[in-house]
């Protein structure tokens, strides 16, 4: 129990510092919105959606590399002999596509960002430090330095927030917003970089064991860009065959809906290096533990979450942006909101996959994935508008996750609480009767209104037994 305990607490500190990175989007989008055009703001949707492109495909999935063979590392030399190759290459790979994209600026600028040269320029200095980011931010993971992550998550979140807010409300438009974004990232790149090397000192980088962590990197590649295309290349394709605008409209929903990704992102971060040490000590039993109460947990906290933004995201979105945005967008957060459990549910029980290395299967389910969203996007879109390209993205999600449980229990043995499940789904529907029932319109309303519906949910989950003591201990644990 001890184990789960411990990832318990890291959990709880990750949460923290996720929520903070997660929320700035939400933050940031009454300032961006109403002090931009639509069209900007959606100029500013395709720079941020392709700063989460390019680390995925450029660094050759040597990040994943990182974390699962630094994390077993004994001493500080086997850590470094480790570090330094695979972050040599790292920066490498950051070099080359921040170049590329500055060197084809006119023509990228000219497809997809409403024809801004400097926003294109910029984003190839931004994608540069975000490479860097990764390689200390993943070492921190690694090496089980939760703390130090957390506390460089939200420092970039909170500066962040800070820069871009001051730019924007001083008048400087799209211009400040990628200002602000590169002087948070460049700050904290460069001040981690500094404490990773302190810590590890320099060593001349051996690279014999450079095509074992490329062999097991490399294949996520393709998964990588699969898991983005599913996410985001719906922006790209409502921008060709609906112009920018049409983004700045669907962009907010899908922010708010996807706005799940809280309850799972620290799961995501933490599994992989946790359950690494445990596998690789032969104790099976606890990854398959952990697996599961990491699952039910998620289940609890996500499936009221979808249903609650769903039944609110017009009066939020109301608040949030403009009445225009929420009448022409409040429909995409359900769609999306769904999609974010079946995601999370995947991340999830994926990671047996990878400990397994079984990051084939992962690519493969991936690449079906992204295929059937990008092609079903395409379809929908002409005919639905954006609320088309939220609903493909939830059967994209959701086929992800039927296979993914496919190959699992086929393969992994791992048994999945379809009661539980459902035991939660009939709570949320008595706690979207009572916010169905008030529909608040002001921002107290909607607070109050969410605290309330907490508890009922809570109340009626109890009542139909769906938490046991193992997971009431297990939430205790968080909250320490």
């Amino acid at each position: 129990m001890k184990d789960v305990n411990l990832l318990a607490k890291r959990i709880g500190l990750v949460a923290v510092a996720n929520l903070v990175s997660e929320l700035y989007g939400l933050i940031l989008l009454p300032i961006l919105v109403k002090n931009m055009s639509i069209s900007e703001y959606g100029v500013w949707v395709q720079i941020y959606v392709t700063v989460g492109l390019i680390p995925a495909l450029a660094l050759l999935g040597l990040q994943y590399s990182m974390v699962r063979f630094l994390a077993p590392a004994r001493n500080r030399e086997e850590a470094a002999q480790i570090f330094y190759p695979i972050a040599a290459a790292m920066s490498l790979c950051g070099i080359f596509s921040s170049a590329a994209i500055y060197i084809f600026a006119q023509p990228l600028s000219r497809v997809l960002f409403g024809g801004d040269i400097v926003a294109v320029k910029t984003l190839s200095l931004i994608i540069f430090f975000e490479c860097i980011l990764q390689i200390t931010m993943n070492y921190f993971r690694s090496t089980q330095q939760i703390k130090k992550h957390s506390l460089f998550l939200s420092s970039r979140s909170i500066i962040i927030i800070i820069s871009i807010g001051y730019l924007v409300t001083a008048g400087y438009g799209i211009t400040g917003a990628l200002v602000g974004m590169l002087a948070a990232t460049s700050l904290v790149a460069c001040i981690t970089a500094m404490i990773v090397i302190n810590e590890i000192g320099i060593t001349y980088p051996r690279f014999d064991r450079i095509r074992e962590y490329l062999s097991f990197g490399f294949p996520t590649v393709p998964g990588n860009l699969s898991g983005w295309a599913v996410s985001y290349s719906d922006r790209y394709v409502i921008t060709i065959l609906l112009g920018t605008a049409a983004v700045g409209y669907y962009s907010p929903g899908y922010t708010l809906g996807n706005i799940i990704n809280i309850f799972v992102t620290p799961l995501s971060f933490l599994l992989p290096s946790a359950l690494s040490r445990l596998y690789d000590n032969d104790e099976k039993e606890s990854v398959i533990r952990i697996i599961g109460y990491s699952m039910r947990l998620f289940l609890t906290l996500a499936i009221p979450s979808a249903f609650g933004i769903s039944v609110l995201s017009r009066p939020i979105l109301e608040i949030l942006a403009t009445p225009e945005i929420a009448k022409e967008g409040f429909l995409v957060t359900p769609f999306v909101a769904l999609s974010a459990i079946f995601i999370g549910g995947y991340a999830i029980l994926s990671q047996r996959l990878i400990l397994e290395k079984k990051t084939k299967a992962m690519g493969t389910i991936l690449i079906l994935t992204a295929a059937l969203n990008l092609g079903s996007t395409i379809i929908a879109v002409p005919i639905m508008g954006i609320t088309g390209a939220a609903l493909t993205t939830l059967l994209a999600y959701a086929f992800a996750y039927i296979v993914a449980c496919h190959v699992i229990e086929t393969e992994i043995d791992i048994q999945l609480d379809r009661a539980f499940i459902v035991k939660c789904t009939i709570s949320a529907l008595i706690m979207s009767g009572f916010l169905m029932a008030t529909r608040p319109v002001s921002a107290q309303g909607i607070l109050g209104a969410i605290i309330i519906s907490a508890i009922i949910y809570l109340i009626s989950l109890f009542a139909i037994g769906g938490i046991s003591k193992e997971e009431i201990l297990f939430l205790k644990q968080l909250a320490r």
